[in-house]
């Protein structure tokens, strides 16, 4: 069902992309993903209630594909992935502004199938497992998610036959996941992950912000915040650090990192022993868990309170804890509950070297 066709300025001459279609079958999705480019075919999977992170997703899709490529955002709302007490039922379902937002941002199709036709014969019986990586953390605390989440991707792949498809970094163990799927399963697909992208206020972009209360959004900033913390006082050890290896003459006397340090004679250093100590091993793992412990620990005492359930600093190849001498690439992650509302956030960060940037962070 062809809605209209879409045209872009560029340089001066209209640009006209494939047509813009709202699709419901697999039979009809199969015919439309021929309009693409060879090589230049890409997904943009989600489960509606589209906003601006999706926009994101779909943008930066459309930018690597071209005006000859073709996009489609499929929009599913996965019974696999939830378990008892999660809502299914209360998740947000609003197709007619997701076809506004999807080819507004540069879908050329939207897949929104029935659960009939994503499973014609029930649930399925032959699913993907997501392994040691899936039990830890969201797994952890939600039980099988990750294997119904894998499930459908992977049969949106084959659906879909994309060269390459785009996630967001905000489900950064999601992610991690799907990018493992692909590699043992040898799907010929590029999997492209998209940083997060933050409301005004820091709070990641979820289809969940909409039920949080005016006081609840308060207290949930706390997420971001703790985050945002660990990652401020990682920046000012290494710039200790930094400073006291530079001092003149710290290299010729052997003088170690803890010694530079107490030289410098910093008013911040002494307010803050437990940075410096840490600055000074060159590591700075404990101390980024304590900055977002802390933010956390008053959240905790707001009204609403937040409930954690987990706050984690965790490798991104495997989401194991790191250990207190790591050194190299990190995840902070963290949930939480509040009120009746869970959500989720996560910052990429570098550790126990110069901190000009972190892999992939946006604020």
């Amino acid at each position: 069902m062809s809605l209209f066709a879409r045209e872009s300025a560029d340089g001066g001459r209209s640009v006209r992309h494939q047509p813009a279609e709202l699709l419901r079958t697999a039979e009809e999705l199969r015919a439309a993903t021929r309009f693409g480019a060879p090589g230049a075919n890409a997904v943009v999977m989600t489960m509606g209630a589209l906003h601006e992170g999706h926009a994101t997703l779909i943008r930066t899709a459309r930018e690597r594909v071209g005006d000859q490529g073709f996009v489609v955002v499929t929009v599913f709302v996965n019974p696999l992935q939830f378990g008892a007490g999660e809502d299914l039922d209360r998740y947000p379902r609003t197709l007619e502004a997701d076809l506004e937002v999807a080819f507004e941002a540069g879908a050329s199709a939207v897949f929104a199938p029935s659960v009939d036709e994503v499973y014609p014969g029930g649930e399925p019986q032959v699913r993907i497992t997501a392994g040691p990586m899936g039990g830890l953390l969201e797994g952890a605390s939600r039980p099988g998610h990750f294997d119904g989440m894998l499930t459908v991707v992977a049969k949106l792949l084959h659906l879909t036959a994309p060269d390459l498809a785009f996630f967001g970094q905000k489900d950064a163990q999601q992610l991690a996941l799907i990018r493992r799927m692909a590699r043992d399963l040898n799907f010929p697909v590029e999997i492209v992950g998209v940083p997060t992208v933050r409301e005004g206020d820091g709070l990641a972009l979820s289809s969940r912000n909409r039920y949080l209360s005016a006081a609840e959004r308060r207290t949930a900033l706390a997420l971001s915040g703790a985050l945002f913390a660990a990652r401020d006082r990682l920046a000012a050890q290494e710039a200790l650090r930094a400073r006291a290896e530079a001092l003149p003459g710290a290299q010729n006397r052997g003088e170690g990192r803890a010694e530079g340090l107490s030289r410098l004679g910093e008013a911040r250093a002494a307010a803050d022993a437990h940075a410096v100590a840490q600055a000074a091993e060159g590591c700075g793992a404990e101390a980024v868990r304590a900055a977002a412990r802390a933010v956390l620990d008053d959240a905790a005492k707001a009204d609403p309170p937040l409930v954690l359930d987990y706050l984690a600093l965790v490798d991104p190849a495997d989401f194991t804890e790191v250990s207190d001498d790591h050194d190299g690439e990190a995840i902070l992650a963290v949930a939480a509950r509040v009120g009746a509302t869970r959500l989720i956030d996560n910052l990429p960060l570098l550790l126990g070297a110069t901190l000009s940037t972190t892999f992939g962070a946006t604020q």
